[in-house]
């Protein structure tokens, strides 16, 4: 039977990390300037330069980890530049992203800063690129030891007292493009050096994180876990969901036909087989999985808005990002073994945001509301399911229509989170919940869909896609039947 879905509540499957739900802000477009930073005098509501409506929005989504300076920006990016006293920060041209003049008002000490209001993880990005083996080691001594060292001193003379605590450091990006053009064997070579200089100070212990392939490189995996395996706790993965070229054409965000909505998740849906064959070659290094995947460039990439600078990524935000994002998170559970962290590209005014801003303006994106359902699922039990669905077909081509995660948290509460990816016809589904007595259940719900399929907010209509209560849910004996409209994300909680 077609559309029966069977949890297995006692079956446990292991932890999801909420490190899944991480994010990450580089040095491009509005992105950090005028979408988290404002600067202390700012007529924007600000505490201590942060925006304060950016900042309390974050809050809301439990934002667990947050990568920074970069993506590109990271292996052009000279720390000592951003530190010290804002008027005398060297200023510098940001060549990857628009051309435009890079201040360096947002350093280390606001990053860190940042990441203390949130109560997130700082994850730092250091450059291989065009930066040297000293400069990532002072970094890490400018940021952790607690000693006497010039570093260390220095950083008390600009003001901060005591290290911070520093869990997770990437050595360079994208280093096979953007980060240097590199061979795989030659930056293993190169990762071996510079990660021996980024040190444990004190009871500080650095999760550290090579860079790894583009999309569908298996080689570059092979070559780094051949030959750099020993020396690292994860290993980055980056793909985004594209619809269309990357160079000739992207497509748009808001104005696409249904061919585009289908290709987009059916693009979303690969990255489970990314996973999968990346993950094949890393268990042969490392059967034990103690190197962590960490997606930490993911989400879709659309052409920029009309009227924006091309070079800031500016694009707006709809259902079907919505929908992307739900299918990625179920996508990322189901390897909990293996995915220790992801990182959506990017929080706020750049790809496929949380936010968006304009002036003192602020709006949710779809995204941001999935992110908010999702996050029951942070840390929690990954239960077992097995889920016979319904194909979804467009022209010739079917996709399964229903994405399906399922987990359990410390109070025993179980959540279900399900999207329908049919743009024209709703999913009923039935559930079997095997080990939990549902005659002696409630279930509540949350549910995001739209009417239109580039459904978006605007700073008119701010609150065009938002969630609302779910109800099209029953209880029958021991059994549980859902009705998913069209293109819809929905969150169950059952106790």
């Amino acid at each position: 039977m077609k559309n029966h879905v069977v949890i297995n509540t006692d079956v446990e499957k292991g932890t999801i990390n909420k490190n899944i739900y991480g994010h990450f802000a580089e040095h491009l477009g509005r992105g950090i300037y005028e979408g988290i930073w404002v600067g202390e005098d700012s007529e924007i509501p600000n505490t201590n330069g942060v925006r304060n409506d950016v900042l309390e929005a974050l809050k809301n989504i439990n934002i667990p980890v947050l990568r920074w300076p970069g993506g590109c920006f990271a292996d052009e990016y000279h720390w000592k530049d951003g530190i010290g006293p804002r008027e005398n920060r060297k200023r510098m041209i940001n060549t990857h992203w628009g051309g435009v003049v890079e201040d360096n008002s947002f350093g280390t000490h606001e990053f860190m800063m940042l990441c203390e209001m949130l109560g997130a993880e700082p994850y730092i990005c250091g450059n291989v690129g065009s930066g040297t083996v000293q400069e990532m080691s002072e970094w890490v001594e400018y940021m952790t030891f607690d000693g006497e060292s010039p570093m260390a001193n220095w950083r008390r003379e600009n003001g901060r007292e005591e290290p911070w605590k520093l869990k997770y450091f990437g050595v360079g990006n994208e280093n096979w493009g953007c980060g240097g053009n590199m061979r795989p064997e030659y930056y293993a070579d190169l990762y071996r050096r510079y990660q021996t200089y980024v040190r444990n100070y004190g009871d500080n212990r650095i999760y550290k994180i090579a860079g790894g392939a583009n999309v569908d490189d298996y080689n570059w995996t092979e070559v780094l876990m051949k030959n750099a395996h020993r020396f690292m706790d994860g290993l980055s993965l980056h793909y985004y969901t594209i619809p269309g070229d990357f160079w000739k054409g992207k497509g748009s965000a808001t104005d696409f036909p249904e061919a585009e909505w289908f290709i987009t998740l059916k693009k979303a849906l690969h990255m489970d087989t990314l996973i999968q064959r990346h993950s094949t070659i890393m268990d042969k290094y490392d059967p034990k999985k103690r190197i962590g995947m960490i997606i930490d460039e993911w989400g879709t990439w659309f052409d920029p808005e009309p009227g924006t600078n091309p070079g800031f990524l500016y694009q707006q935000n709809t259902i079907r990002d919505a929908l992307v994002a739900g299918i990625h998170f179920n996508i990322f559970h189901k390897h909990a073994d293996r995915v220790q962290m992801a990182n959506i590209a990017q929080t706020v005014n750049v790809l496929q945001a949380m936010i968006l801003t304009e002036g003192e303006k602020m709006i949710l994106t779809p995204t941001y509301h999935v992110f908010d359902m999702f996050q029951v699922h942070q840390d929690a039990t990954l239960l077992a399911v097995d889920a016979q669905v319904n194909e979804y077909e467009f022209d010739g081509e079917a996709l399964p229509q229903t994405s399906v995660s399922a987990s359990k948290d410390k109070d025993g509460k179980v959540h279900i989170s399900l999207c329908n990816l049919d743009h024209r016809n709703s999913a009923d589904l039935q559930f079997d919940l095997r080990g939990m007595d549902l005659e002696a259940a409630s279930v509540t719900g949350t549910i995001l869909t739209a009417n239109e399929m580039n459904a978006h907010n605007t700073f008119e209509q701010p609150n065009n896609v938002k969630p609302v209560d779910f109800s099209d849910v029953k209880i029958d004996g021991q059994s549980l039947s859902v009705s998913l409209p069209p293109m819809s994300v929905v969150v169950l909680a059952v106790q």
